[in-house]
């Protein structure tokens, strides 16, 4: 230690107050790194068990949802109905959809393209694509077993949906989603 520093701090008093400021700045120090775990540890309960953040990979819902656009969904939702968007899992692939009908529903796509419900038509006024049925496809009309959900994509020419591999169960139902982020056409 070099002599000045030494004069400065020859006091007992000084010494006390030197040692007191340091321990202050270690208990700051300590109090931030506490409360940037404790937050992190939320981040990740918050995004891994309550809700979750998808990346709409292709424009299977255009135009609500686009190709790059970031799903929030509240993972603790299971039980959906019709018009709600769900994310779900597939095939081991991760897919979102509207619920068009839930178990006990009878779902029929007629030859003319149009979406039946129990009997009725189901008029969407958001859908602007007809709902062809797809020869490879499931066979109408399919009456859903409880806890099984028929989803459609909002583009309905091309998409993989309920149509190509049949009714979707909750347990394949990661959650339903609560707002879109956009990142298209920025």
């Amino acid at each position: 230690m070099d002599k000045h520093k030494q004069e400065t701090l020859s006091s007992p008093r000084e010494v006390i107050r030197s040692r007191r400021k340091n321990l202050a700045y270690r208990a700051e120090i300590s109090l931030f790194a506490a409360r940037s775990v404790t937050l992190a540890l939320m981040m990740v309960v918050i995004l891994g068990g309550i809700f979750g953040i998808a990346v709409m990979k292709n424009n299977d819902m255009s135009p609500r949802i686009s190709a790059g656009d970031l799903m929030l969904y509240y993972r603790l939702e299971k039980d959906l109905t019709a018009g709600d968007i769900a994310v779900f899992i597939k095939e081991g692939r991760r897919y979102a959809g509207r619920v068009v009908a839930k178990g006990g529903d009878t779902v029929e796509i007629t030859k003319d393209a149009e979406l039946m419900v129990n009997g009725s038509l189901v008029v969407e006024n958001d859908i602007y694509y007809s709902t062809p049925q797809y020869e490879e496809g499931i066979s109408y009309p399919v009456t859903l077993e409880q806890d099984k959900y028929f989803i459609l994509c909002d583009y309905r020419e091309g998409a993989k949906d309920s149509r190509f591999f049949g009714a979707v169960s909750k347990k394949e139902i990661k959650g339903k989603v609560i707002t879109v982020i956009r990142r298209s056409n920025l």
